[in-house]
């Protein structure tokens, strides 16, 4: 284990309030200037590989928006690392990631300048020192020479001197500290304040805040939560291996609810033979079990078996869809309007009864009289912020109502396209109340459909609360350890 992988010594931490919410972008054209050809090669150079490779992520984000969990495993392969160094950019690359709002109102201060006063370049690496010095058991000396060291080879001595003042500010307080003295209030602002020790943009925290309603004491598990690294979630392909076969083969654990779920602590799924093979995939266990809700879900009359997956993009839940609905004799249409991502559900479910549409999930062009539809609706992914560390900098709370209107219409497609007596479930990987129970109440109001108590599709699972007055299922990270996945299953009444 790498000491960034130890737990730290210090709990908490943050994202900076009234910042850049978006992040990526707005510190000027000359953070942005792609990297230099002709910057010198780190192992030549003797400049730290792993710390390398995070630097390396962290800049990706911030010029390209691209994703750190699609960025980095391809670094890691590149340049040939493994085991604890592997770990080490890691934890690095995520945690600073994830941290960012944080990071930066402390750097900020330490500077003594604004953020947006300081090269993009220059930051990712005081990102990168200021989460080993807050966040990890690396020792002091070791974040701030080997931060210096990387600035150093590529922009020379002077801007390596302005890091390590920067990072030896840092080091004088502990993270507990900054955030006594960078936080809002608690007494004033608890949603802010908890938002900032746990880096969460605070109209997120309170979003959370929102969806857990009269449990609304449980918000600093649920930040807490969010901010941790999580486990990774295989699904064993029904049909193909089971959950007990897979752990076998990972080294891994069952999970504790959806029969098809493997959990791992770590390491890259992708290089799993079970997975390489296409016996499993990767796929959180909250997914699982909005898949299989929709499979259990009751009907009037008999299940002719046709499905549809009206939103499948990228293909995970229409493997596992695909995968029940060939041991039922069933057969799946998948709907995506992307070419790209089309391809992609093709390639996950070959082999299985799924045929792939390029269409507009709003307007698919495809013949009504389904059994069951499954609308997980393009969303905020306010859920899923601990598997994707950059993207609750990047969200904003404008995103929403976009969203929202796009959830109704795709609901309200599926309802046009279920026959009487079958069921569609709706599900978004976000809390938010405006993409969950409100859409479900506007559905519910424009089409006439009756709610099922959702509950009773996810057998085995405690803890699980209707959300509001509906009798909709919201999972949490905190309680199940799973995203947190918001389903409701809506059925067609017979007609006459």
């Amino acid at each position: 284990m790498s000491d960034a992988q130890r737990p730290a010594r210090r709990s908490g931490g943050s994202g900076r309030q009234g910042g850049r919410p978006g992040g990526q972008g707005r510190r000027g054209d000359r953070n942005s200037r792609p990297r230099q050809a002709n910057r010198p090669d780190p192992a030549q150079a003797g400049i730290d590989q792993p710390r390398s490779a995070a630097r390396d992520v962290l800049r990706a984000v911030r010029e390209r928006d691209a994703y750190a969990n699609l960025v980095l495993p391809g670094l890691l392969r590149d340049r040939r690392l493994d085991g604890r160094d592997a770990a080490l950019a890691t934890e690095l690359a995520y945690g600073a990631a994830r941290a960012r709002g944080l990071l930066d109102a402390v750097i900020e201060r330490c500077a003594g300048r604004p953020i947006e006063e300081i090269d993009g370049p220059l930051l990712d690496v005081l990102q990168l020192g200021a989460y080993q010095l807050l966040r990890t058991r690396v020792a002091p000396h070791a974040a701030v020479a080997t931060s210096v060291d990387l600035v150093r080879a590529e922009a020379g001595p002077g801007k390596a001197g302005f890091v390590n003042a920067v990072l030896r500010r840092v080091s004088e307080k502990t993270e507990d500290q900054w955030v006594t003295e960078l936080a809002p209030d608690a007494t004033a602002d608890p949603v802010g304040h908890l938002a900032f020790r746990y880096a969460h943009p605070t109209w997120i925290a309170q979003a959370f805040a929102d969806a857990l309603g009269a449990d609304a004491g449980e918000l600093e598990d649920v930040l807490k939560a969010d901010d941790a690294r999580p486990a990774v979630h295989l699904v064993a392909r029904p049909g193909e291996i089971s959950a007990e076969e897979l752990a076998l083969v990972t080294g891994g654990e069952v999970g504790p609810y959806s029969p098809y779920a493997v959990h791992l602590d770590g390491g890259d799924p992708g290089l799993l033979d079970a997975v390489r093979q296409g016996l499993a995939g990767v796929q959180d266990e909250g997914s699982q079990l909005v898949a299989r809700a929709l499979t259990l879900a009751p009907l009037d009359g008999p299940d002719t078996g046709r499905w549809l997956d009206l939103c499948a993009g990228p293909g995970g839940k229409a493997a596992l869809l695909g995968a029940l609905a060939d041991i039922e004799g069933g057969r799946l249409d998948a709907v995506e309007p992307s070419e790209h991502r089309a391809d992609l559900i093709r390639k996950t479910t070959r082999e299985l009864p799924v045929d792939v549409h390029v269409a507009d999930g709003r307007d698919p062009g495809l013949e009504g009289g389904f059994d069951r539809i499954l609308v997980d609706a393009p969303c905020t992914g306010l859920g899923a912020l601990r598997r994707r560390p950059e993207a609750r900098w990047r969200r904003q709370p404008s995103d929403v109502a976009g969203l929202a209107k796009l959830q109704r219409e795709l609901l309200g497609s599926a309802l046009k396209l279920v026959r009487p007596g079958g069921v569609v479930l709706y599900s978004t990987c976000s809390p938010h109340v405006a993409e969950t129970v409100a859409v479900v109440a506007d559905a519910v109001r424009r089409h006439g459909v009756v709610p099922l108590d959702t509950r009773e599709l996810v057998p085995g699972v405690p803890g699980v609360p209707g959300v509001g007055d509906g009798p909709g299922v919201q999972l949490w990270p905190h309680r199940h350890g799973t995203d947190a996945m918001f389903m409701a299953a809506l059925k067609r009444p017979l007609e006459g």
